[in-house]
């Protein structure tokens, strides 16, 4: 059986669209000779449609738009796609068409309530005994994302109940290094349970997810025979002969012991015709396209290009400026910037100070030229003179400190926003998942735009980042300087990070283990950090929390961000020190 894995990039909310994006990849799925054509979870309303899902209205032109989209589904075909069905209640739905008909309609049995998700919210999970198709003389089980990830979930049913194909539609989001530990998972489902695995997963960015699509197709013994490419659209077709599975299954006697509390119900989609015998036979040598996987930079590098252009896109935003200071967060930002956008898409913004360095004007210079971007330079001593001058009163005979500091800060976003609001330009910030953690940055200042860019990139992948971005460009698009000179705001004089941070080799770590780990300072000083740099750090990223709240969106790359996933109360009392 020939199967298409439609990966697209969808628009939540935009039903319409999302079916003909989907009629377009299913008539060239159809061109291709495929006989099941596969599309990502929720591919009609887009993922995740969040509380657009409790209107009324958007359930009802979702379920037009699918209907409409059955239409264009041939007969000798079938289609399964993602949508939301309303059966008394709301669910998250697959729906079998073929012939312009909905012949079956599963529902999610396991709603993931965690991490990014929050699917309890809004839909019902799904009961029975979950189905398998019979397409020709081939018999497969479909199942939604979460259902799969379960050892015990409705595939492993399918399998005992004959399926020889095991399709999932999914929209999995990235995260740094997912696709490896998602592959390895679906790949121990396809040789424990005997059976093909076809898992077609949802591309593009919404908000900060970024989904990186990477569909693939496993053989009964787990290996891949089939991959898409990553983050970006894709139609992987495949040939799979379920007669290996056949023969997998009459070999492996663990599948016949057990007793399925719930029996599958087979949905005849595309009977065979009538004397149409079973082939048992060893399937013939094919090779199949399998794209390679990115590096774990290149990963990192596709999945911020893709989120940053679709933010743009989506939004209907088309051009960015951003500051750019010489230093390695807004030079890797601004490379990153124009590779989503394009150059002619992204104005700089030098601001000196007298406390920049001749190096930071230097190396700002040579990224904007080797970028090939509109520059302009306004500096912003004058501004700050007339601030110190303002507040001369108020201020008498008080120390400088971080305020003044803070000041030049908030001048500069000052100056990007009235551009912003001048050229319709939105603003990119430029602050790393480091800083953000701790609180290094200034509100309404560094921290003041529509989308930043690395926000949930550590300092030390920054530099990888960079260095990742000069080898793939094959010239210095980042100098070399940028990367070797010691990180500095250069908001004072001699202003370094580490005057007020850990090293962030050190940083870094310690951020991950407490941040995405949830470990604590008795776990952290065990793992061999030492205590007062564990406590200062702890301490610096609970009393930053308000300061996250307030900060722009960006893109999620590593396990756990600050955007959704980490809810903590910006009021809490809690410390894992007892009161003297």
């Amino acid at each position: 059986m020939k199967i298409a894995l439609a990966q697209i990039d969808t628009v939540v909310g935009d039903v319409w669209g999302n079916a003909q994006k989907a009629a377009d990849a299913l008539d060239q799925a159809v061109e291709g000779g495929a006989e099941l054509v596969a599309f990502p979870e929720l591919a009609i309303t887009g993922y995740p449609p969040e509380d657009l899902l409790l209107r009324p209205s958007f359930i009802r032109d979702n379920l037009d738009a699918l209907s409409e989209f059955a239409q264009r589904v041939p007969e000798g075909v079938v289609a399964a796609i993602g949508f939301a069905d309303l059966n008394g209640d709301l669910y998250n739905a697959c729906a079998v068409v073929s012939a312009g008909k909905i012949l079956y309609r599963y529902h999610k049995q396991y709603l993931p309530n965690y991490g990014v998700f929050d699917e309890n919210r809004y839909f019902r999970a799904g009961e029975g005994a979950p189905p398998i198709l019979r397409i020709g003389n081939t018999l497969c089980g479909l199942s939604i994302c979460e259902d799969i990830w379960y050892p015990g979930g409705p595939p492993r049913e399918q399998a005992v109940g004959g399926a020889g194909v095991l399709l999932n539609i999914s929209a999995s989001p990235y995260h740094h290094l997912k696709g490896d530990s998602r592959e390895r998972m679906l790949g121990v489902r396809a040789s424990d349970y005997a059976c093909y695995v076809l898992f077609c997963n949802l591309v593009g960015g919404q908000d900060d997810l970024v989904f990186d699509g990477r569909s693939a197709v496993f053989d009964p013994e787990g290996r891949v025979i089939a991959r898409a490419k990553q983050f970006e659209e894709d139609l992987l077709l495949v040939n799979v002969h379920p007669e290996e599975a056949l023969i997998r299954h009459l070999q492996e006697p663990l599948l016949r012991k057990e007793n399925p509390t719930r029996v599958p119900e087979v949905v005849e989609v595309l009977p065979p015709e009538p004397g149409t015998p079973i082939e048992v036979a060893e399937a013939p040598g094919v090779e199949y396209r399998i794209e390679s996987p990115l590096s774990e930079e290149g990963e990192v590098l596709e999945a911020l290009i893709l989120g940053l252009r679709d933010y743009f896109r989506k939004n209907g935003f088309s051009h960015a400026v951003m500051g750019l200071s010489g230093g390695i967060d807004s030079s890797t930002s601004a490379a990153i910037a124009v590779r989503a956008l394009g150059p002619e898409n992204v104005t700089i913004v030098l601001m000196p100070s007298q406390f920049t360095s001749e190096q930071s004007n230097t190396d700002a210079q040579a990224v904007v030229e080797n970028l090939g971007v509109e520059a302009y330079e306004i500096a912003i001593e004058p501004a700050f003179n007339a601030y110190n001058e303002m507040l001369e009163e108020v201020f008498k005979e008080m120390p400088e400190d971080e305020t003044e500091e803070n000041i030049q800060a908030r001048i500069r976003g000052n100056i990007l926003m009235a551009l912003s609001n001048k050229f319709g330009w939105v603003v990119l910030t430029t602050g790393n998942k480091s800083e953000a953690a701790v609180g290094y940055s200034t509100l309404y200042g560094d921290t003041a735009g529509g989308f930043s860019v690395i926000q949930d990139v550590p300092k030390t992948l920054v530099y990888r980042l960079a260095e990742h971005i000069n080898e793939v460009e094959k010239r210095e698009i980042i100098p070399q300087s940028v990367l070797t000179k010691m990180p500095s705001a250069e908001l004072s004089v001699d202003q370094q990070d580490v005057d007020e941070l850990p090293p962030y080799e050190v940083l870094d770590p310690i951020l991950e283990a407490y941040v995405e780990e949830d470990k604590g300072v008795e776990e952290l000083v065990a793992a061999g950090f030492d205590e007062e740099d564990v406590r200062d750090v702890i301490k610096r990223v609970d009393a930053a929390e308000y300061k996250r709240r307030q900060s722009p969106t960006g893109i999620k790359v590593t396990s756990r961000s600050f955007e959704r996933e980490r809810r903590i109360p910006i009021t809490h009392r809690y410390s894992e020190r007892r009161p003297e």
